[in-house]
């Protein structure tokens, strides 16, 4: 898949790694699943990577935009109409605008499943994965798989280029705002596209929040970038109760634009940190929530450190597989990890963020390896040369430990 950009200067052609690994992943569910739902964030890239997927397909598929009326007229009689095409794969953009629809699918599919027509009929785009989930689980149970599509990740932009992973890092993973003729123009895009979402979106799909309060949380939210949740010092911020910050954080999260990273609980006998940590998701949001335009902007705020933990952690989660599960230590008495991968009881990683080019590791962090028994150990920089730092502990790029992950 290929995005084209032109200005001035010249053409910038972009090949969008995530769309090989993606396509590839959902052609194949489509071939097991009568439905495949892709879930992420507006602008991110989903109905693109969908057409792409179904391009070759024969019949051509059938395209629905559910936010058009005309799209939705055509769906006055479901029933009928989906009769009319059946054998044809059907794709439904934005379907959480149409939740009357789920029971719709789910009788079509049962009874073409008597017929002999078992897999590849619908492919269902949500950009709220809360109310996606909710419908979809209770109508379509054991009738769909789920794909989540994140922003650009580091392994999906020409990495050997000088400067690409900083300028992914500083205008995030939303393709426009990273192929913006330049930073400024990406900063607009963002700060239009968080606007959008505090006025338009949110209010169509979650509850009534006044986009106010909301825009403050995420900016506190932004400011506090990889520190742990206080629901109490939220509420108290923006004057409401810690309950109802939680539920705000809450909608976020299900809106697939903050990450909680929830502390490791193994019984290991010591007293653990409970609160979760929690991450703006693309690194580009917390910029611009912050006024952040460029590299020297984002290299002399505070927010620096837990800006580049966030971006590493969403670009290695990236590559885990749905079996694994991902954490963070820290114990009351100061032994710390900041990420830590584990695959089962004999397969943990313990993982430190170090946006240095000469990174160490705290006595904290070798206690907490300790701890948790970790079998491997690293250190993820900003370099892109692998060196070891001493007791089993080796320093690696973003890519390296991406390999290292999808190996394990």
């Amino acid at each position: 898949m290929t995005f084209y950009l032109a200005n001035r200067k010249c053409n910038i052609i972009f090949a969008r790694m995530v769309g090989r690994k993606a396509e590839k992943e959902i052609t194949s569910l489509l071939q097991e699943f009568p439905a495949v739902a892709i879930l992420g964030p507006r602008q991110i890239g989903k109905t693109t990577l969908a057409l792409e997927v179904t391009s070759a397909f024969d019949p051509t598929p059938i395209y629905l935009d559910l936010e058009k009326p005309s799209d939705v007229f055509k769906l006055r009689e479901p029933e009928d109409y989906l009769e009319q095409h059946k054998g044809t794969l059907i794709i439904l953009d934005e379907i959480q605008r149409v939740p009357e629809l789920f029971p719709v699918l789910r009788g079509v599919i049962d009874s073409r499943r008597r017929e002999g027509f078992r897999t590849g009929q619908f492919l269902i785009l949500g950009s709220a994965s809360l109310e996606l989930l909710k419908q979809s689980s209770e109508t379509l149970a054991g009738r769909i798989a789920y794909k989540e599509l994140p922003g650009l990740n580091v392994s999906e932009i020409n990495y050997d280029l000088p400067g690409e992973q900083d300028k992914l890092w500083l205008r995030g993973g939303f393709p426009d705002s990273f192929l913006a003729g330049d930073d400024a123009a990406a900063l607009r895009w963002r700060t239009n596209f968080i606007g959008t979402y505090l006025e338009r979106d949110i209010p169509q799909i979650g509850p009534r929040i006044p986009a106010t309060t909301l825009r403050r949380l995420w900016t506190m939210l932004a400011y506090s970038q990889g520190g742990q949740l206080n629901f109490a010092q939220l509420g108290a911020n923006l004057d409401v109760s810690a309950p109802t910050a939680k539920r705000y954080v809450e909608l976020l999260e299900d809106l697939l634009l903050v990450r909680t990273l929830r502390p490791w609980s193994g019984n290991i006998g010591k007293r653990l940190v409970k609160s979760p940590k929690v991450y703006i998701r693309d690194s580009g949001l917390t910029h611009a929530l912050l006024n952040l335009t460029t590299m020297d902007d984002l290299l002399g705020h505070p927010v620096v450190g837990g800006s580049w933990e966030g971006f590493v952690i969403e670009s290695l989660l990236f590559a885990l597989p749905e079996s694994y599960t991902a954490w963070y230590y820290r114990t009351g008495a100061g032994a710390e990890i900041d990420l830590v991968i584990e695959k089962d009881a004999k397969t943990r990683y313990a993982i430190e963020i170090k946006r240095s080019m000469t990174p160490t590791v705290s006595k904290g962090f070798h206690l907490g390896s300790e701890d948790i028994e970790a079998t491997k150990r690293y250190i993820v920089y900003p370099g892109k040369e692998r060196v070891p730092v001493g007791k089993g502990i080796a320093a690696i790029s973003i890519i390296d430990m991406i390999k290292e992950l999808e190996a394990m």
